[in-house]
């Protein structure tokens, strides 16, 4: 148990990949390293299935990308709506940076979404792409109109949405993922051996998925209701 104590509190615990030498040091923590290592894999991604596109006789790289960017417009198209489409790249990128960062544990990475300042930072960026959403499809007096419905009463409860929507995000994503740890853990104290490895495949593979999938799914729903 006390060896399980100390597990938690590493996982807990912001670790410091490196120190920038100015200022009296800034402090680069590891999920931030791990997520350029993220963009630079993705960015790199794209430029190789973006380059060289033709209009005619596209190539099997050309066809693979337009196949993958269709499949996310469509994808997060359904999920915002018809009012809430042109936000589908945005949600498509969220999706792919959660996904990858909860998956990446396979090759022996802490995956950032372990890190509560980045999921309050993704749950921030989420709010703000909704309220921003609300306040481009109603106008300025119409978004603020929209904190007194149904009824003027209600007014501080919508406005305490703005708060507890991003917290909900963040503590379900950083909960989850964190809960997956703690589950493994538990496995290894009873089970040291095989099962643990089978149980590791599911959370770091289709339960990461599974909670990219929550996180940008709420986010949308959330942008269909303020664009509506």
């Amino acid at each position: 148990m006390e060896h399980f104590t100390e597990e938690l509190q590493e996982q807990l615990q912001v670790s410091t990949a490196f120190t920038v030498p100015v200022f009296g040091g800034i402090q680069v923590a590891e999920s931030t390293v791990i997520t350029w290592v993220i963009m630079a894999v993705l960015a790199a991604l794209s430029i190789y299935l973006g380059s060289n596109l033709k209009v005619r006789n596209p190539g099997k790289r050309q066809q693979l990308a337009e196949m993958i960017v269709t499949w996310f417009d469509n994808f997060t198209g359904e999920l915002l709506g018809e009012h809430g489409k042109q936000y589908s790249t945005i949600i498509s990128v969220i999706l792919i940076y959660i996904g990858f960062s909860n998956v990446i544990g396979l090759f022996g990475l802490k995956p950032p979404t372990k890190d509560l300042n980045v999921t309050v930072g993704l749950s921030i960026i989420s709010i703000f792409l909704i309220e921003i959403a609300g306040f481009r499809k109603k106008g300025a007096k119409g978004w603020v109109k929209h904190f007194s419905e149904p009824v003027a009463i209600v007014t501080p409860i919508n406005i305490l949405e703005l708060v507890i929507r991003p917290l909900s995000l963040c503590m379900r994503l950083f909960g989850n993922v964190l809960g997956a740890f703690i589950i493994m853990e538990l496995i290894k104290m009873v089970v040291p051996v095989g099962i643990p490895a089978i149980f590791s495949l599911y959370f770091d593979i289709f339960d990461g998925l599974i909670q990219a999938y929550v996180f940008v799914f709420l986010t949308s729903l959330y942008i269909q209701d303020a664009t509506e």
